[in-house]
């Protein structure tokens, strides 16, 4: 992802490449809340972060290559999956994280820009996916262990189960634009545990 073939986040915390790092994202996910991918500027971003534009240049080179890394980043930061011995408390659960996220006055409008720039660019889209590959990838186990407990048929698809409790919620925030509530949030892990308990997601 990095330019210069170093892995974001693999630097040492606390060293000056994480710092510039921290900073350059930062303002990079300002930038995107504020004005959009169409406005995400280096030189700006660079400004912003008071950071030189040759080491932003150097390392992200694109605004591309700085949406990427900064999913990433997200990817790394967010929180983790929430165990409350049932599926639809977990379901829940999850359902809320994602709605306080794209409720979030600066989160929301990052991820529609991020959207924004996946849909019509492939690097941005490749980083966009790995980031929720990630994250359905850490609530799967929900569901997993809902099948042990009995709850759900054996041969659910963990991942089309995660995947159904937040697609009404981005649906709402990109499409319709209607409320997204904590009543939303409930009601989109609600229909996704009724239907993986009818079989729906059994492969």
């Amino acid at each position: 992802m990095d330019p210069e073939g170093i892995e974001p986040g693999t630097v040492r915390p606390g060293g000056r490449t994480a710092r510039v790092r921290a900073a350059v994202l930062q303002a990079a996910g300002d930038v995107l809340a504020e004005k959009g991918f169409a406005a995400l500027d280096l030189a700006e971003v660079a400004q912003r972060a008071d950071v030189g534009k040759t080491t932003v240049y150097r390392r992200w080179g694109t605004s591309t290559g700085l949406v990427a890394d900064l999913l990433t980043d997200m990817a790394e930061q967010s929180l983790p999956r929430t165990e409350t011995g049932s599926l639809l408390g977990d379901l829940r659960a999850n359902a809320h994280l994602v709605r306080r996220t794209l409720t979030d006055p600066r989160q929301g409008r990052l991820f529609a820009a991020v959207i924004a720039a996946a849909i019509c660019d492939e690097r941005a889209a490749e980083a966009l996916h790995r980031f929720y590959a990630i994250r359905v990838a850490e609530w799967a186990p929900c569901v997993e262990q809902a099948v042990q407990r009995g709850e759900l048929p054996p041969g659910t698809d963990a991942g089309e189960v995660i995947r159904a409790v937040s697609a009404p919620l981005y649906y709402r925030l990109l499409a319709s634009g209607d409320p997204l509530d904590e009543a939303v949030a409930d009601r989109a892990a609600d229909a996704a545990v009724a239907a993986a308990r009818a079989g729906a997601y059994v492969s």
